[in-house]
């Protein structure tokens, strides 16, 4: 049994900009240099999100750094495409839900699982109007000023 893994990359930009409706856990389709960048925590899911070709699911934007340590021949685009590893009926679920007229995927996390491998979070999101975003702020700053007791 494996320790749990720290490393966690996160998409902090994606909750402010999306409402989230529905998430799910994928597997993402790596090369060795890539999951060892991963480990080291060297990528970034600014401006990450996911589409659909040929009935499969790819993550687009989502940056993971060259391997420091990798030789020429194992080099990597560091903002190539990625599949993600799904479940048929859930392709097939999120593939309608994507049709509806505002409705995105984006990736929200990026973590190692207890098993070793990459996952990727990802969120079925509508995206927010701009007062919907200034009433997040506000509700944020309330609850800063809550828990620090600053009345």
């Amino acid at each position: 049994m494996r320790k749990k893994s720290s490393i966690e990359i996160k998409n902090r930009r994606a909750s402010f900009d999306y409402e989230f409706l529905e998430t799910c856990t994928a597997g993402i389709v790596l090369c060795g240099g890539e999951i060892k960048s991963i480990r080291a925590g060297k990528a970034s899911l600014v401006d990450a999100f996911c589409y659909f070709q040929g009935g499969e699911l790819y993550v687009k934007n989502m940056d993971v750094a060259a391997y420091h340590w990798a030789g020429a021949w194992s080099r990597h685009d560091p903002k190539r495409d990625r599949k993600l590893l799904l479940r048929r009926k859930e392709l097939r679920k999120w593939q309608r839900a994507v049709k509806d007229k505002g409705i995105t995927i984006v990736a929200v996390r990026l973590f190692i699982a207890e098993n070793g491998y990459a996952k990727l979070l990802i969120a079925l999101a509508r995206g927010k109007k701009e007062y919907d975003k200034r009433e997040a702020l506000k509700k944020k700053d309330l609850q800063r000023a809550l828990a620090n007791n600053d009345f």
